[in-house]
C-alpha cells in the first residue's frame, strides 16, 4: 500500500539529500500533515545511530509539536532555533536509506480503519499526549533505549496521518508498554545500591 507517510517522508528525505531544508520550511510545506509528519521525521533517526549533538535538539522539536497536539493545536509551530535546524547532508542520504526499508514495514501493517476513532479531535489530544510522554522517555539518559519509544512515536505519527484507528489503539498499548519498562529501570536503578553489596557476599 502506498501511503502518504512513506511518500512524503522520501520525498522530503531526497531533497534534504540535494540541499539543507530546515524544519520551518518542513512545517510550511506540509500544513496539518506537519505535526505527523515531522514527529516521524525527529522520531526515525533514534531507530539507528545518529552522529552526538542531534538527539537533544530533535528530542526537544518532537515534544514542543506534541505538546501543541495535546493542546488540540492543528498549525505546529518551533521555536527560531528548533526551526533553523538542518539535517546535514550525509545524516540525510542515511536516513533515507532506512526510511525506505521502514516504510516497506509501515506499508503492510498500515490501513484506514476505524475512521471515527481516528478522525476524533479527543484522539488527536490523546495521541499528542502519548507521544509528548514517549519523548520524555526518549530523552532520559538510558544508553541503548532509543529505538524502543521512538518506534511507537513513529507509529502513533503514522497511524494519525493514514487515518488508521486500529494501529492507534496499538500504539496506545505500546506506550503502555514502554512506561512499564521504563518504570522497572527506574526500579533497578533505584534498588541497585541496596542489591549490589548482598551479590558480592
Amino acid at each position: 500500500m502506498n501511503l502518504r507517510f512513506s511518500q512524503d517522508i522520501e520525498s522530503l528525505l531526497q531533497r534534504l539529500s540535494d540541499q539543507p531544508l530546515t524544519l520551518r520550511q518542513i512545517l510550511a510545506e506540509t500544513s496539518e500533515r506537519g505535526f505527523s509528519l515531522s514527529l516521524g521525521l525527529l522520531a526515525l533517526p533514534f531507530l539507528f545511530p545518529m552522529p552526538p549533538g542531534l538527539s537533544t535538539i530533535l528530542g526537544l522539536g518532537c515534544l514542543i509539536l506534541a505538546v501543541q497536539m495535546a493542546m488540540g493545536r492543528k498549525s505546529p509551530w518551533l521555536p527560531k532555533k528548533i526551526a533553523r535546524f538542518e539535517f546535514p547532508r550525509k545524516f540525510s542520504l542515511k536516513l533515507l536509506h532506512n526510511a525506505k526499508r521502514v516504510n516497506k514495514f509501515l506499508g503492510k501493517v498500515v490501513r484506514h480503519r476505524w475512521l471515527s476513532i481516528a478522525e476524533s479531535s479527543s484522539v488527536w489530544r490523546i495521541n499528542g499526549f502519548c507521544i509528548a510522554w514517549l519523548t520524555i522517555l526518549l530523552m532520559l539518559p538510558i544508553p541503548f533505549t532509543n529505538p524502543i519509544p521512538a518506534s511507537a512515536i513513529l507509529l502513533l505519527a503514522v497511524a494519525t496521518l493514514e487515518a488508521d484507528g486500529l494501529l492507534i489503539f496499538f500504539g496506545y498499548g505500546l506506550t503502555v508498554l514502554n512506561t512499564l519498562f521504563f518504570g522497572f529501570i527506574g526500579y533497578a536503578l533505584w534498588q541497585a545500591p541496596h542489591l549490589l553489596p548482598n551479590l558480592f557476599r
